[in-house]
């Protein structure tokens, strides 16, 4: 078994963690940071002194946050919008898109996380890729001297984690660096059944599964870097980071034909995903401001899926199967920023290039258990690689004229796609030439209305180009589609702010509306397998409304909440031609916090309604938490969460389409209840 890399971790904290004990026993008392920031094109929430970050992860901060929601699988949407980019400090990362974000959100410490930023429309200056924008800011001290912490929970299942991190300024030179490790895990229980009947053939069947799976999952991180005030104006910023999870999960499904059949497939792994980092950025604040970035990062994951079965009916010896799934992804990238101020705004320019390369594996094989000889199954086993480089520029321009300021944009994206494999080649190109408004007028002091409007293109994931078939399970297949091409998004927003000293309430009206928007479809194949694939030619629209409320009547108590409702439909291709769909969904978010002496109790909840996908609905889901904090001294807390009190992350599916019928649902145990510790350093 692999051995721990923890012990070296800390090590390495140990000169800044030394040097903020050496530091004497001063105590700072720092004012209450103000929770909430907006501009105009973005909201700015911090968390820095969440109890439920103090023993969860990124994904139990990021549900936390008005207007976001996030699922127990890690599904995030932001106000309706299931596009959503993660960036981390603003800047994109390789393991933050595609499949395996979730995994990282769900591995990340949430006590790193300073504030997250939520751009639900995004100005000419971001690659979107068509949707919202989370910004996720990590923690970064750079006052004066030597500062550290060490945080440790535990939990039920043997669950527990450990981290240390610290800060050292002296002169010009700022070093901060962390190490982790936690020991997680997730059960899950997952249930379906398939009604399939052949047009050609006239033939019928039918099956049922059901599954149960603990991932226990264990994950190191560390980080490093450092800041280097060159001048009074310039500043020269280096960071790396490395993560790696690694699980070996028990999973047993059990699948029942129409025509007799039974089994147990028994799969268990073992699974690990490894990403990593490493950036230079330089800015300088003057009459202008520039600001230049360079960074390089990767993740591999590899999920192991071999499997046997162990047959019920009719009786047989087991079989086994060896198979598994890589993918590695690089992703580099430089970008510019100057932006300078002129009489009533400022100009912005800027231009950045991204260089992706994914290379996804996929083998799946019989072995024969006498001799152990493997025969590849041609049908799953295959291997292709994506490149893509996308170069971007874009222009800015803000007008401040009385009460009135307005930013108008525009951002111009060329990508040249390259998809191979062994006999095969595919090379695209897309270019287009996005504009943007973000407009507010002051109705009063603490009264603003913000207009947003924007179109954008979101790229399709590089996974859903594989042209080959990818096992999934007995039952399921996936295959890509290379011919896929963007989806065209077009958002409009009005919101109405009010800022007061205890009060801040807004209301809000959206509508998106998208074009060649990809979908899934599904189709009987072999028999009684569901092949599911994705193509363009739906079309979706949404329109809703949103409320948010936060009311502070002293410095004891606090409610925050906010609200969403929006009508969506969805148009998805079917054998027997278009299908149009119609719903009504939404969300609410409530958060109710007291704090007094030594004391802070913080209460949450979050429900989520039953939504659309194609040919089908997913049902609602919900969970509430409480989180306390007590402070034991100055310099040592105790913080006890308990977690999805009402086991609420149960999910019902379902999905109707000309050739089949399923039924299923979803269930993940999130409850949990933590207790940790947080020993402040310097």
């Amino acid at each position: 078994m692999r051995r721990s890399h923890l012990p070296v971790m800390l090590l390495a904290l140990a000169p800044l963690v030394a040097h903020a004990q050496d530091a004497g026993t001063t105590i700072t008392v720092e004012g209450k940071k103000r929770p909430v920031k907006k501009a105009i094109d973005s909201t700015t929430y911090d968390v820095s002194n969440s109890p439920k970050a103090a023993n969860g992860t990124a994904q139990d901060v990021l549900q936390a946050v008005p207007g976001v929601s996030v699922t127990a699988d890690g599904q995030i949407s932001v106000k309706g919008q299931s596009q959503v980019t993660v960036l981390i400090d603003g800047k994109p990362s390789a393991v933050m898109s595609g499949p395996d974000r979730a995994v990282a959100l769900q591995t990340m410490n949430g006590s790193d996380i300073a504030s997250v930023e939520v751009i639900t429309d995004p100005s000419a200056a971001y690659n979107a890729n068509g949707g919202a924008i989370l910004n996720i800011v990590l923690k970064k001290n750079r006052n004066p001297g030597a500062r550290g912490s060490l945080r440790a929970a535990a939990s039920d299942q043997g669950l527990w984690n450990v981290a240390a991190s610290g800060d050292a300024t002296r002169g010009k030179i700022s070093i901060h660096a962390s190490a982790a490790f936690r020991r997680d895990g997730t059960l899950k229980y997952r249930g379906s059944s398939l009604q399939w009947r052949n047009l050609l053939t006239g033939e019928t069947g039918a099956t049922r599964q059901s599954s149960e799976v603990f991932i226990r999952r264990i994950v190191e991180s560390a980080s490093l870097g450092f800041d280097d005030d060159l001048s009074d104006k310039d500043t020269l910023s280096f960071a790396t980071n490395y993560h790696f999870r690694r699980s070996r999960p028990w999973f047993d499904e059990l699948n029942q034909r129409s025509d007799g059949e039974a089994f147990h497939r028994i799969s268990y792994g073992p699974n690990q995903q490894s990403d990593g980092a490493a950036s230079l950025s330089f800015s300088h604040q003057g009459e202008a401001a520039l600001k230049l970035f360079a960074q390089s990062s990767a993740t591999i994951a590899l999920v192991d899926k071999s499997y046997h079965n162990d047959w019920l009916t009719p009786v047989q010896p087991a079989d086994y199967h060896h198979g598994l799934s890589k993918s590695a992804k690089r992703l580099n990238e430089v970008s510019a920023d100057w932006s300078r101020p002129v009489a009533g705004g400022q100009w912005g320019i800027g231009a950045d290039a991204q260089n992706e390369v994914n290379d996804l594996t996929n083998y799946q094989a019989a072995i024969d258990p006498a001799t152990g000889a493997e025969t590849p199954d041609a049908n799953v086993s295959n291997r292709f690689r994506v490149a893509t480089e996308l170069n971007a520029a874009y222009v800015t321009r803000r007008f401040d004229a009385g009460q009135w300021q307005v930013l108008l944009g525009a951002r111009f994206e060329a990508m040249a796609l390259r998809l191979t494999s062994t006999g095969y080649a595919h090379d695209t190109d897309w270019a287009a030439l996005n504009p943007s408004l973000n407009a507010q007028y002051a109705l009063a002091k603490t009264d603003k209305l913000t207009l947003s409007y924007r179109r954008s293109l979101q790229r399709p994931d590089p996974e859903d180009l594989n042209p080959f078939t990818t096992y999934l399970d007995a039952q399921n297949r996936a295959r890509g589609n290379p011919d896929l091409k963007p989806q065209i998004l077009t958002a409009y927003e009005v919101n109405e702010d009010h800022d007061g000293d205890h009060i801040s309430r807004g209301f809000g009206v959206f509508y998106r509306v998208s074009r060649d928007t990809v979908v899934e479809t599904r189709r009987i194949e072999d028999g009684d397998i569901l092949l599911t694939t994705k193509q363009n030619g739906g079309r979706a629209r949404s329109y809703g409304a949103t409320g948010s409320l936060d009311w502070t009547p002293n410095d004891v108590w606090s409610l925050r909440s906010d609200i969403g409702a929006y009508h969506v439909s969805l148009t998805t291709p079917d054998l027997d031609g278009p299908v149009r769909q119609n719903a009504v969904s939404g969300y609410l978010n409530l958060n109710l916090s007291y704090s007094k002496g030594r004391d802070s109790v913080s209460l949450d909840g979050h429900a989520q309604s039953g939504g659309l996908w194609p040919l089908g609905q997913y049902g609602p889901t919900q969970s509430v938490n409480l989180s306390w904090t007590r402070r034991l001294s100055p310099r040592f807390s105790l913080t006890v969460n308990a977690n999805d009190i009402f086991d609420g992350n149960k999910s019902v599916t379902r999905m109707d389409a000309a050739t089949f019928h399923t039924r299923g649902y979803n269930h993940f145990v999130a409850r949990r209840l933590y207790i940790g510790f947080m020993r402040r350093l310097g």
